[in-house]
């Protein structure tokens, strides 16, 4: 008869035992003035104070909405602050954050929002080629009758509303900025009542992977999951309050709000996007003009910008580290990363959604041969 079996790394670092809420808290209150968020194509600024006060404000005015712990909130956009504050606030008040792919389509978009049953429903207005209201008012003709909150869909019955990025916005939806009104009735007691209710290991985020067959796949994450795994890989990546992380990878993927935006609040580092969605050149210079440390991207991303003729002109050197993930990297690509970028400990990451998503991972101090040629060792 077989047996099942694991592997886990070595235990040699405690696991965080507390939500992401808890977390945010915490590293608010340690590193208040230092900077937390940095979104160059908005030209938007936080410190993690400041960031604080946009996500507690995002949270009560979900509570105001009606939003309970457990209900799903979906977000359908590019890269943008009010991406990171939304996956902030929802885990506040423990409402389950689903990542809606922003190259989905109306049919894809129906099918994510029903198959986890979506309350509410954050989005922009466009990107590239796709007008996200055009989308919406064809999939929800009722909406456009509908005070906010109140919307009952045929074809999404769990459906309350839609909350847009845009600054206007057609009848029925309700526009982002109208949130800190609706923030105001909720105290900051009110808030805290229901973080206390949370527990780490209350599920947190659904992730649509799709795998290699069939419709795409909710994969379930809890608290424990995505923080720990977002701690874990700052961990391998020596991240510190003094590093400033350039995350050009999309948000809506584990890359971006696990191993980004987890990674840098578990130790209190910079979050730093460079664009809506990855630009070489965008990238390349957020790294020189913000002075970042670390660096994300799968190979084809460090491709682009190693290409990249500008390149020459702009100082990188303040780079040391990074993660390079998603597929194989060539030898050549990874010595030239590390020659022309500066990022001597750059790192080789595996996993998948439902891992969420890290499972091994290299070492700063591994030779050139095991980066290129492993996975890494399995992580805690």
């Amino acid at each position: 008869m077989n047996h099942p079996s694991y592997t886990r790394g070595p235990q040699d670092k405690a696991l965080l035992a507390m939500t992401i809420g808890q977390a945010f808290d915490r590293t608010v209150a340690r590193f208040a003035e230092r900077e937390a968020l940095v979104v160059r194509h908005q030209n938007l600024r936080y410190s993690w104070a400041e960031l604080a006060e946009q996500v507690d404000s995002c949270a009560r005015a979900l509570l105001a909405l009606g939003v309970e712990a457990g209900e799903r909130v979906g977000i359908w956009s590019p890269n943008c602050a009010q991406w990171c504050i939304t996956q902030f606030a929802s885990a506040k008040i423990g409402a389950i954050l689903v990542n809606i792919n922003p190259a989905y389509r109306g049919s894809e978009l129906e099918y994510a929002l029903k198959h986890s049953g979506c309350r509410w429903l954050v989005s922009a207005d466009a990107f590239k080629s796709s007008d996200y209201h055009a989308m919406l008012a064809e999939l929800l003709p009722e909406l456009a009758a509908s005070q906010p909150g109140e919307m009952h869909s045929t074809r999404l019955p769990e459906l309350r509303g839609v909350i847009s990025l845009a600054e206007r916005a057609p009848a029925g939806f309700l526009c982002w900025h109208e949130l800190a009104g609706l923030a105001s009735p909720v105290s900051a007691e009110q808030l805290a009542t229901r973080e206390a209710l949370l527990q780490f290991d209350d599920p947190i985020n659904i992730q649509y992977t799709s795998g290699t067959t069939g419709a795409p796949k909710g994969a379930t994450l809890s608290h424990y999951n995505i923080l720990n795994n977002g701690y874990m890989v700052g961990e391998s990546l020596g991240l510190s309050e003094h590093d400033r992380l350039v995350i050009p990878v999309p948000l809506y993927h584990c890359f971006g709000m696990v191993m980004g935006n987890l990674g840098c609040l578990t130790h209190g580092s910079t979050m730093i996007y460079p664009g809506a969605a990855f630009e070489p050149l965008a990238t390349l210079q957020a790294v020189a003009e913000e002075r970042a440390t670390v660096l994300y991207g799968v190979p084809t991303m460090f491709i682009a910008e190693l290409d990249l003729p500008e390149r020459a002109g702009l100082d990188l050197s303040s780079l040391r580290s990074g993660i390079m993930a998603g597929s194989t990297c060539p030898i050549e690509v990874m010595k030239r990363v590390i020659g022309e970028m500066h990022m001597a400990e750059v790192q080789i990451a595996y996993g998948m959604t439902e891992t969420s998503p890290v499972s091994t991972q290299t070492a700063a101090d591994d030779d050139l041969q095991c980066r290129v040629s492993s996975v890494g060792r399995t992580q805690p």
